[in-house]
């Protein structure tokens, strides 16, 4: 169950955070300034972002299996719409509806992980599983940036296609839903978000650390083709191994919550640990000289990995607090908040990179770090059934 989940959340990360990569050529040989090539860039994240709680409702009321099904299908079905349209503004919106097919998984699987696992694991367990963002996103940048640049968009768009419809397959043989409590007990669920501000104040960490995580994710690549001349390919590898070092930080993040029974208190570190790292970054992409580059570049693949280490902590969090009846709703909740400002990012920092520079992009996410570690809610967290 947690390998097919993770891999269903994989496809729908490399179809959500793919288009990304196609932004050197959109910029480049298309024509498009960065902000309206980071507009297509978020089309699908728009898409997803309306979507979420919809999807999570169906969760609560249908059941994993269906819902992963069903958007699976939709996935498959707009990417190939988005392979063979033509123009820019029809293969946004046909990443738009992909988008908002691929929000399915993430409720769906992340109740797959909650409904498997005991308390005392699934930390761990939640931070394999949100591995396929960093995996999904991985596949992109080591693909689709080569293939766009050696071919054309259409091509690129043929990898999240591919992974999608694999996934697919997967779902429909092995997924089952997990046990739950019966559904007479459905009507006398209360709503977790009237009892205390902890599902808020998660919800509003997660936002903060997406602006770091984002910044670096859209145009870290971007960066050191643009900015540093390096080719699309190799900086397409640097950003794939980022994202595999980012996936095992989130294993590790997960597995420090279990031992230190706690998903709150990891998040603060992390958040600390984005802003700093973030503003070293910023300083060192302003500098220059050989020696400076390289830190930067170290920084790069060092801040990757960190802004994404408390998603599966956040993840976890969110679940255990809303219960079996609600937990869809509020991940779907979880993931629309965090998709809302992940699609205004592109196109806002695209604009700030253009005004200010990449350096100054970067040190100004850093300041998000550090608001995300004063508002996670460490003193409210109990213990999670």
């Amino acid at each position: 169950m947690l390998v097919v989940g993770t891999a269903a959340q994989a496809s729908s990360a490399t179809m959500v955070h793919g288009p990304a990569f196609l932004i050197p050529v959109l910029h480049l040989r298309g024509g498009m300034s960065l902000a309206e090539a980071g507009l297509v860039a978020a089309a699908p994240m728009a898409g997803l972002m309306c979507t979420l709680v919809a999807w999570g409702l169906v969760v609560d009321r249908r059941g994993e299996r269906f819902a992963l099904l069903t958007g699976m299908s939709g996935v498959v079905l707009a990417g190939l719409a988005a392979v063979l349209v033509d123009g820019p503004g029809q293969v946004a919106a046909a990443l738009f509806v992909a988008g908002a097919c691929s929000s399915a998984t993430n409720a769906a699987s992340g109740r797959i992980v909650v409904g498997w696992f005991p308390p005392e694991r699934r930390g761990l367990a939640m931070g394999i599983r949100q591995c396929a963002q960093p995996l999904g996103v991985g596949l992109g940048a080591l693909t689709m940036a080569y293939l766009a640049d050696a071919y054309d968009v259409a091509t690129a768009l043929w990898v999240p296609l591919v992974a999608a419809t694999i996934a697919l397959a997967l779902v429909a043989a092995i997924v089952i839903d997990p046990p739950r409590p019966p559904a007479s007990e459905r009507a006398g669920a209360a709503n977790p978000y009237r009892a205390d501000r902890y599902l808020a104040r998660i919800h509003g960490t997660s936002m903060l650390l997406v602006v770091p995580q984002f910044v670096v994710w859209t145009f870290g690549l971007t960066w050191l083709v643009d900015e540093l001349g390096w080719a699309a390919g190799l900086a397409g590898v640097v950003i794939a191994g980022t994202q595999l070092i980012g996936a095992l930080g989130r294993i590790g993040a997960g597995h420090l919550s279990d031992l230190v029974r706690s998903r709150t208190r990891p998040m603060q570190w992390i958040a600390w640990a984005a802003a700093g790292t973030m503003l070293a970054l910023g300083a060192a992409a302003s500098g220059s000289g050989p020696a400076v580059v390289a830190l930067a570049v170290l920084l790069l693949v060092v801040a990757s990995a960190v802004t994404v280490a408390d998603n599966g902590l956040a993840y976890a969090a969110v679940a255990e607090r809303a219960g079996a009846f609600w937990s869809g709703r509020a991940l779907g909740i979880q993931n629309t908040a965090q998709y809302l400002v992940a699609a205004a990012v592109p196109p806002v920092a695209g604009v700030a990179i253009t005004q200010w520079g990449y350096g100054a992009a970067f040190a100004l996410a850093a300041g998000f770090g550090l608001v995300a570690a004063a508002v996670v809610p460490v003193a409210q967290e109990r213990a999670p059934s």
